[in-house]
């Protein structure tokens, strides 16, 4: 039987790059990946290496190759997803002149406030700035200096001599497309954190001559805008050599994670959300209408569907909780996860950890976490907080410990869920998981108690970027349309609240006091300077 076309799907994470087979109908054939590194640096610095991610990626589909060579013969389209709000500046021969500024970092935020201040000010920003942010664009940047704004500024102000060899400033996802195609273009929804688009019109995303004089950074450095569907080119010679594809492969442009991963989900119709389980999480839902919630940081941006907005809700750190107590707090050949015959891998470590969390009740014997290990973006925007254990005994254990950490991230994410149901004008009574951390049943079971509502777990969660952007360049190629996704799409368990659901209303009475009370002194033990 002949092979369908294929659509290699690119998935670039924090944690690595991933590259996938993806056919029309969603069936993921292949799956490989190689991690990249993520260098943290003093005074709140991220970085990743860039050409690190592209030599990873020829790596993946040689992978591919060897394992399914059939169906990378039959890839007729490439479309990727990215991590979003980072920052590369590449000079006139596309050549990147610094590694990527993460979006986890924050060395930018006084650059910010520098460029944007002004009285009356809210956070350091003028009101009277923030107040056009909202109206042309439906948010702001964050006073965290988390996106590409920020970052640019810090370019500008830091490294002027690299600033004047920039041709333009990339997003993570406009970059893998320059080394694909040989064009420079940015995307609806990549373009939207540098906070210089008018996203009024969701059919006419474009630039504001207004807001891009306001944001300090020359405008021919910003790329020309085009549709996540468009297909802008085809291989590049020397991508299709270092990628071992013909050069008549063409590249639909694709979206940044949070935008893939909500057509991956089959969450297409209006207010369905779906909460994605990675790194970081979020939970996102089709809209149509363009709205922000100033208090929560929660608003609907520009997307891959071309007549709707995403409404999205980001929480800062989610399965890098997990990675956070794997890595610094539970050795794999601890007692604790060694009945799990647990190797380096992370899909084992679930197994493992779900063979622990039965075993400690409901509310974790008393102890609560919060997971704000790098701050926290929705429903509050507050770089300082950090994480903690409270309420630590004699008689505590690290399996209490371990499940106050799964409990800690559902709790924060009901946090987060209460003002989405206001947002969308209607409580959310069932929501599609998906994302790597939703390979737990015990996690998706807390999150079903927590939350109160019915969780419908993806049937493939781990590839629900790749899914995504396999979708996207479907329908770019005109192989479907976006209405045929939720019929394609499917769920393989759906977790029901259970008797739990009544022990966490009362714990989450507790946990919602906690920012009130701790906000302070995280501010004041992680003000600039004081570690």
């Amino acid at each position: 039987m002949a092979v369908a076309p294929q659509i290699l799907a690119i998935d670039l994470g924090t944690s690595g790059m991933k590259a996938a087979l993806v056919a029309a109908d969603g069936t993921v054939t292949g799956w490989a990946e190689r991690p990249v590194p993520l260098v943290v640096l003093p005074g709140g610095g991220a970085e990743q290496d860039p050409v690190a991610w592209w030599d990873a990626l020829a790596e993946a589909v040689a992978d591919l190759g060897r394992e399914f060579p059939e169906h990378l013969r039959a890839v007729t389209t490439i479309c990727s997803s990215t991590q979003g709000e980072g920052t590369i500046a590449v000079d006139a021969n596309g050549e990147p002149l610094t590694q990527c500024i993460s979006w986890l970092d924050m060395r930018g935020a006084a650059h910010l406030k520098k460029q944007f201040g002004g009285f009356p000010a809210y956070s350091g920003m003028s009101v009277l700035k923030i107040a056009r942010w909202l109206r042309l664009t439906g948010g702001m940047p964050s006073v965290t200096g988390k996106d590409p704004a920020a970052h640019m500024l810090l370019v500008r102000d830091e490294m002027p001599a690299i600033y004047a060899k920039t041709a333009t400033f990339l997003n993570v996802l406009d970059w893998i497309n320059l080394k694909l195609t040989g064009r420079t273009v940015a995307t609806v929804d990549s373009i939207l954190t540098s906070w210089v688009t008018d996203n009024r019109v969701a059919t006419d995303i474009k630039y504001s001559p207004a807001l891009v004089a306001a944001s300090g950074i020359d405008a021919d450095k910003f790329p020309p805008i085009v549709k996540c569907t468009e297909v802008i080119g085809r291989l590049a010679p020397q991508a299709a050599d270092h990628l071992g594809l013909p050069s008549s492969v063409q590249v639909v442009a694709g979206a940044i994670d949070n935008t893939a991963a909500a057509i991956g989900a089959g969450t297409i119709r209006d207010n369905e959300p779906h909460l994605y389980l990675g790194t970081s999480s979020w939970i996102c839902a089709h809209v149509p209408a363009k709205k922000t919630d100033v208090v929560s940081g929660i608003a609907s941006i520009p997307c891959a569907l071309p007549d709707r907005y995403l409404m999205t809700a980001l929480q800062a750190t989610a399965g890098a909780n997990l990675t956070w107590l794997r890595d610094k707090i539970v050795e794999f050949d601890d007692p604790i996860v060694s009945a799990g015959h647990v190797s380096r891998d992370e899909g084992t470590i679930f197994d493992a950890f779900d063979k622990i969390i039965p075993s400690v009740p409901a509310g974790a014997d008393g102890v609560l976490y919060m997971p704000w290990l790098y701050g926290e973006r929705a429903p509050v925007d507050d770089p300082n907080l950090r994480a903690g254990f409270l309420n630590i005994s004699l008689e505590t254990t690290r399996s209490d410990l371990l499940r106050a950490v799964f409990e800690g991230v559902a709790l924060n994410t009901r946090w987060m869920a209460r003002a989405v149901d206001k947002f969308l004008g209607a409580p959310v009574q069932s929501m599609v998981i998906t994302g790597g951390a939703a390979r737990s049943n015990s996690w998706c079971q807390i999150f079903a108690d927590v939350l109160g509502m019915e969780i419908r777990r993806d049937a493939n969660p781990v590839v629900v970027n790749a899914r995504g952007a396999g979708w996207i360049g479907a329908v770019g190629a005109g192989m479907i349309d976006f209405a045929d996704i939720p019929d394609l799409a499917r769920n393989d368990h759906v977790f029901e609240p259970g008797a739990d659901r009544a022990t966490y209303d009362g714990i989450y009475e507790t946990y919602t006091l906690l920012h009130k009370q701790l906000a302070p002194i995280y501010r004041r033990l992680n003000r600039p300077g004081q570690n």
